[in-house]
This record gives C-alpha cells, sequence and structure tokens, in this order.
C-alpha cells in the first residue's frame, strides 16, 4: 500500500547507507518542512539536496543544521535544479496547489502536506495538471505512517480483523498555540481541512469511496476568541459506497485528557477483531482470537526515530517514512499511497462535510476524479 516503518533496536537513530539510486529532494517552506529536511537522514532511498523560504529568519535556521544544503529564497530557481527529484511542499494550505502545479510543470514529482487543497477549484487545477503532465504525488498523511497506525494497516491487510464493520476516529487538540504562529488558520480555511483532514483520510482508507456525508459543526469559546471564521469542533457520520459506515470527531479549543483520549485515535471494529491505534502515544491494542486484549507500547523502542528525542513533539519518523514510501515506489514503479487521485477524493469528502455542517443536512459527496 505504499508505505514503510523501522524502528531501530538502539539508540540514537542508526544512519542507513543511502541506495546508489537515491533521489534529491528540494523542500518549499522550512517551518515544518525543516523536519523533513532532518529526518531524511535515517532513510535509504531519498535524500536532501535544498531548502527554499521567503523568510531569511528560517533559512538561516535552517542552514545552521543542515548546512551543505543549497538554499534560496526564489522557488523557481529551486524548481530548476536538476538534482533536485522531488519537491515537499509544506507551505499554508491556500498557496499549495500553485506549488504543486508549477512543480509538475517543471517535471518534478511531489510531496504535499496535508490537505492537499481546500478549494474546489483548486482541486480541479491540481487534478488536471496531474493527468496532465503525467507527474505523481503523495499526501504527506502523516498519521499513515506512524507506527501503531502502520501495524494496524498490517493487520488489517493480513484479514486478522475479519470485515471491518465500523470505523471510529478522531483529532481533538488544543490549537490556541497554531493561531499564534500562523493567524491565517482562524480566517483563512476550515478545521475541516486541518486537523479534520487526519481522521477523515483514515475513514476513506479504510472505507474507501464514501457517498455521503452528515456533519454537524460549532465554534468552541476559543475558536471565537480567536475570531475563527468556521467551526473547529465537528462531528461527522459517513457511510462507503459499500454500505459500511463510520464517525469522525474533531476539536479544536477544548482542555485536552491525554490519557484517556490520545490526540488522534482510531479505532476499527472487525468481524474478528477489534483494533485501536494512537498518537501521539504509540500504544497499539487489539483483541487476539481468543478474546485477550493486548497492547503493544512502541514508545521506548521508537521514541529517537519518531521524535528524535523524549519529548513528543513533531514529526520526524513519520516524515522519514512517507518520504521514503514514495522514493522507492518511484524507483521501484510501484503505486504510492495515498496518491494525487486518493487525496483528491478525500478532499471531496471534506468539502462534502463542510457544506453538510453549513447546510444542517445529509450530503452526497461528488467524486472529482470520476469526471
Amino acid at each position: 500500500m505504499g508505505f514503510i516503518t523501522h524502528i531501530p533496536g538502539t539508540n540514537p537513530v542508526v544512519i542507513p547507507e543511502r541506495d546508489p539510486r537515491s533521489l534529491g529532494l528540494g523542500v518549499l517552506g522550512l517551518h515544518e518542512g525543516r523536519t523533513l529536511l532532518l529526518a531524511l537522514d535515517r532513510v535509504s532511498s531519498v535524500h536532501a539536496v535544498a531548502g527554499c523560504d521567503v523568510s531569511a529568519e528560517k533559512v538561516e535556521a535552517c542552514r545552521s543544521e543542515k548546512p551543505d544544503l543549497f538554499y534560496t529564497p526564489d522557488y523557481r530557481e529551486m524548481l530548476a535544479m536538476e538534482d533536485v527529484r522531488i519537491v515537499a511542499i509544506y507551505t499554508p494550505d491556500p498557496m499549495h496547489a500553485d506549488h504543486v502545479v508549477a512543480a509538475f510543470e517543471a517535471g518534478k514529482d511531489v510531496i504535499c502536506t496535508k490537505p492537499l487543497v481546500n478549494s474546489l477549484r483548486d482541486a480541479r487545477r491540481v487534478l488536471e495538471a496531474g493527468r496532465r503532465t503525467g507527474r505523481r504525488l503523495m499526501v504527506g498523511q502523516s498519521t499513515r505512517f506512524f507506527e501503531p497506525f502502520v501495524r494496524q494497516r498490517r493487520a488489517y491487510e493480513r484479514g486478522d480483523l475479519g470485515e471491518v464493520e465500523l470505523l471510529e476516529a478522531h483529532y481533538i487538540h488544543r490549537m490556541d498555540w497554531y493561531y499564534e504562529k500562523s493567524p491565517w488558520a482562524a480566517t483563512g480555511t476550515d478545521w475541516v481541512f486541518l486537523g479534520l483532514s487526519h481522521p477523515i483520510d483514515l475513514l476513506c482508507w479504510y472505507l474507501g469511496p464514501i457517498a455521503r456525508v452528515h456533519a454537524f459543526g460549532a465554534r468552541s469559546q476559543l475558536g471565537g476568541r480567536y475570531q475563527v471564521a468556521g467551526p473547529d469542533v465537528y462531528i461527522v457520520n459517513a457511510m462507503a459506497e459499500s454500505g459500511r459506515i463510520g464517525r469522525v470527531m474533531g476539536h479544536y479549543g477544548c482542555r485536552e485528557l491525554p490519557s484517556a483520549r490520545n490526540g488522534i485515535e482510531l479505532v476499527l471494529y472487525g468481524t474478528t477483531s477489534t483494533s485501536q491505534a494512537q498518537y501521539h502515544d504509540m500504544r497499539y491494542r487489539y483483541t487476539a482470537p481468543d478474546g485477550t486484549e493486548i497492547t503493544e507500547d512502541h514508545l521506548y523502542a521508537g521514541r529517537h526515530y519518531y521524535f528524535n528525542s523524549e519529548v513528543h513533539g513533531m514529526h520526524y519518523g513519520e516524515f522519514a517514512n512517507y518520504a521514503e514510501a514514495f522514493a522507492r515506489a518511484i524507483l521501484d514503479g510501484n503505486p504510492n499511497s495515498p496518491d494525487l487521485e486518493e487525496g483528491i477524493r478525500t478532499f471531496c469528502v471534506m468539502d462534502a462535510v463542510g457544506r453538510s455542517a453549513r447546510e444542517g443536512r445529509v450530503v452526497e459527496v461528488e467524486d472529482l476524479t470520476r469526471g
């Protein structure tokens, strides 16, 4: 399915030998993108070549940690570099379409952080450009590439869960710090494209094409304080084309209770087993064939790979995993997931959720990839 994982058995992180076919990568947006540049030291099929940001401060901060890379404030200059085969985009959401299309037209394959796009117009533009140029894209849905979720997916693909009859996913995280860091997030987009994109992606990953959704949205007290444009509290019921159902929830103004409900959780209720994956704790729980409940805790083994330290922060290991998965898929001629078309279909579900919450009714999902 286009994902890999690696947990070193010893600390610090073991740096693997580079594959001679390794693909060069340039990062646009050196705030979150800095994490990927640092994380690439732990994979073999892709390596950092360049960084680009209009902020001289962010460029210099990144240069202090990765001095051997090429840095520029000019995106066109990075796109012109022959040794940049993959462009990874970590810019504000409304800019993604312009940056993805420019990379496609420059002959680059693309990693784009979630959400891929946040408007129907941009979804159509990116889909058309990808199909026209034949370039490949990986949506940076980091949750899929975190250890408990990787293990849960492997169990699902082995058939350990039987048939999944119900899915429940959430992302709950207080976001005042985020509004202070990125003020555009309060007024320039909707939380359905920000935090809720994680559980919606998981919904689509397991249930397949979603036929209809019914969503309720509200604004929290914190959201009101920051004048958030849309809801920052969501509850969504969804039905897949297969008839299977799922529920998604998000709250971005609450006081968290992390020991009881992790930031991101996915529960799959199957005919033979139920499983739960958690982020940012590294617990994976499931029921064995005899009904025994088993808990795997990968924090001790994996924290230096996934977090760079004992602090639960950022996405080092997840970013490394999806960059490596994408590069290997390109090198071996295999599909990657989530790819461009999958990313557009997931956007279509997010768009339907937003419309349902605004209009207070069940909304049919319009799949742009079938047009």
